[in-house]
């Protein structure tokens, strides 16, 4: 994919979403591990989007401002229709020859549909995402089927949908029918503007009801993890959180819990986040040292955040020395709490190499970790 043009986005999201069943409106509704309308957001900006106007409900100003934390956004109040949602949005937009309008409620925003649309608009003053209709027609009359449609000639409207920004703008000041304008295609047609057609997306599926929110997420997700670290004299020794006296100790950047550090890669695994070089970087001075605890704390956090909650633990510690069975229980409880379950659902247990390899020889330990996340119901 090319550069794209410049262009300015508005993100409607002003409406009180209350046939989602959410405890606030849906687009402030967590979804796939952050509420609806940051996902459109971020998808526009990391696009390049060089402004972006988010229409919100009249009094959700703090509601908004946590939803969008640490995003550069400019917040609109809305309306009482859409329409005027828009336009006020549009107002308060600068200099910009494009402009893409977006509903919050779809947050499955791809980088190839917005290519799509800014493209169109080399040739026409507006363009829309559509699908085709796959599913034969019926006219209702009272419950009774009177007639058809001819699907070959319909298409599915999404969004966003894409304009030039001075068209858009004056279609929308002279806007004078139905005060329900379903989007702003109509709008621009209104005002005889052509708006071009281009593929959409199946995934850019509205966000309408309960069961929207429902099963958006794997139940159950598994993560592994893996780490190695050598034994050195006149380090401290810790596994699993929980400090053992040996004549040796082992070598890393933090405290070099390898128990730990595997298991942290596995909550990370779990969730797609990465691993924890990316989170602690051993070239960052201040990790220095750092207990691990910390470390695992912050993996547990990031599960939250995606939607999930730890479900089980289980770790191996892979070492001919020390005796791990005395230390059991205080590994397990230690890292229960750390990661804030029950210490019934975690398990850490020891294995030898037969006195193959590094550990058979004690120059260092290994650790393996498998830990399951379960999605927030």
């Amino acid at each position: 994919m090319g550069t794209l043009p410049s262009f300015a986005a508005v993100v409607v999201a002003a409406g009180q979403g209350l046939r989602a069943g959410q405890p606030v409106p849906k687009q402030f509704a967590n979804w796939r591990g952050k509420p609806v309308v940051r996902h459109s957001v971020e998808a526009l900006l990391n696009a390049g989007a060089k402004q972006v106007v988010v229409a919100i409900p009249g009094g959700a100003d703090d509601m908004a401002i946590a939803a969008l934390s640490g995003l550069d956004v400019a917040l609109a109040t809305g309306g009482a229709t859409r329409q005027e949602s828009v336009q006020r949005a549009l107002e308060a937009i600068g200099a910009t020859d494009r402009v893409l309008i977006h509903d919050a409620a779809r947050p499955s925003l791809s980088r190839p549909v917005i290519e799509r649309l800014l493209r169109a608009l080399d040739k026409y003053p507006g363009a829309i995402p559509v699908l085709p209709v796959v599913d034969s027609l019926a006219v209702d009359l009272g419950g009774v089927m009177s007639g058809s449609a001819d699907r070959s000639t319909l298409r599915r409207v999404q969004t966003p949908q894409a304009f030039r920004f001075a068209d858009i703008l004056s279609a929308h000041r002279a806007w004078t029918g139905e005060p329900t304008a379903g989007d702003d295609a109509q709008v621009l047609r209104a005002a005889g503007g052509t708006v071009a057609l281009v593929e959409g997306d199946e995934a850019l599926a509205k966000l309408t009801f309960a069961g929207d929110f429902v099963d958006q997420v794997l139940p159950v997700r598994i993560g592994t993890g893996f780490d190695v670290h050598r034994l050195a004299p006149g380090e401290e020794l810790w596994l699993c959180g929980v400090r053992i006296e040996h004549e040796f100790g082992l070598a890393g950047h933090s405290d070099a819990d390898v128990g730990i550090h595997a298991l942290v890669d596995a909550l990370l695994g779990a969730i797609g986040a990465g691993d924890i070089g990316q989170h602690f970087p051993p070239s960052d001075p201040q990790w220095k040292g750092a207990d691990s605890a910390r470390f695992l704390q912050h993996a547990t956090k990031l599960v939250g955040e995606a939607g999930y909650r730890v479900g089980n633990i289980d770790v191996t510690l892979i070492c001919e020395a020390p005796k791990i069975g005395p230390h059991r229980d205080a590994m397990r409880d230690r890292l229960a709490l750390l990661a804030g379950i029950d210490a019934g659902a975690v398990n850490v247990k020891a294995t030898t190499t037969e006195r193959l390899g590094f550990a058979g020889r004690g120059e260092g330990i290994a650790a393996q970790a498998v830990a399951t996340v379960i999605a927030n119901s």
